[in-house]
């Protein structure tokens, strides 16, 4: 598959989660039948934060990184691929009200559910904005914090990706993320299986290329933790781990 491709894929099965619920491995054997509650449980989120927002929870991630982004009041925080707004509301609980919160999402389904769970939970410094974290609708420079939940896997070109988080930031911003990786080559009809790539499998880069590109888009990476047991939790024991790191630019 091609990038275009690849994106229609990825549109066409979140544009289907959002209208019906559930998660990316919903119509596979992924997950291991799940509900979204226990899959956040599971990730680190906690049991009130899964019952304030479950119309917003649809888990979708592969760890919390609101629980280790060092996100503070008044603080502009931008989420790519913010599904239907899980993390922007958590991240909008620690901004405060003197904060800003900005979800970017290429699924249209997701953004219209996001912002009818932002008006249902009364956020109103959280904004939803449709487009492709390839080429963020957002100014320079405007961010102090970057948040990602399982979503850069997904991009075709991550290397834009990290480039565009880089404009984005403000001198200082920080970028955290939680994102799926390859700990070894996956062969090629795995590559190519549509399931496994929205199932955030398929198009995750090997560990230390995906960190590479992060050194080469000009950012310094702490790596927070690593969960390769994620993979017999959720990924029928393929070569995947979930890994959560900080970048910066010095």
């Amino acid at each position: 598959m091609d990038a275009d491709e690849k994106k229609a894929v990825i549109k066409k099965k979140y544009g289907e989660i959002a209208m019906a619920g559930g998660s990316c491995c919903s119509g596979s054997s992924c997950c291991g039948g799940s509900s979204p509650a226990e899959l956040s449980k599971s990730l680190g989120y906690t049991g009130d934060q899964v019952l304030s927002f479950q119309e917003a929870n649809m888990g979708l991630g592969c760890g919390n990184p609101t629980a280790f982004a060092e996100i503070k009041p008044d603080d502009v925080v931008l989420d790519l691929g913010s599904g239907a707004g899980f993390d922007c509301f958590l991240a909008a609980e620690k901004t405060g009200s003197s904060g800003k919160v900005i979800g970017v999402d290429m699924t249209s389904e997701m953004i219209e559910k996001a912002k009818t769970n932002a008006f249902k939970y009364g956020y109103s410094n959280v904004e939803f904005r449709f487009g492709d974290i390839e080429a963020l609708p957002v100014e320079d420079k405007s961010v102090d914090i970057i948040i990602s939940n399982c979503v850069i896997n997904l991009a075709p070109d991550k290397e834009k990706v990290f480039r565009e988080a880089s404009r984005v930031l403000k001198p200082g911003g920080r970028m955290y993320l939680s994102d799926m990786v390859l700990l070894a080559e996956l062969p090629e009809d795995l590559r190519n299986d549509k399931d496994l790539l929205a199932g955030c499998v398929a198009g995750a880069l090997l560990r230390e290329e995906y960190l590479r590109l992060l050194n080469d888009a000009g950012f310094s990476v702490e790596i927070l933790n690593e969960d390769p047991e994620i993979s017999e939790r959720q990924y029928e024991s393929l070569p995947v781990e979930s890994l959560k790191l900080k970048a910066w630019i010095d």
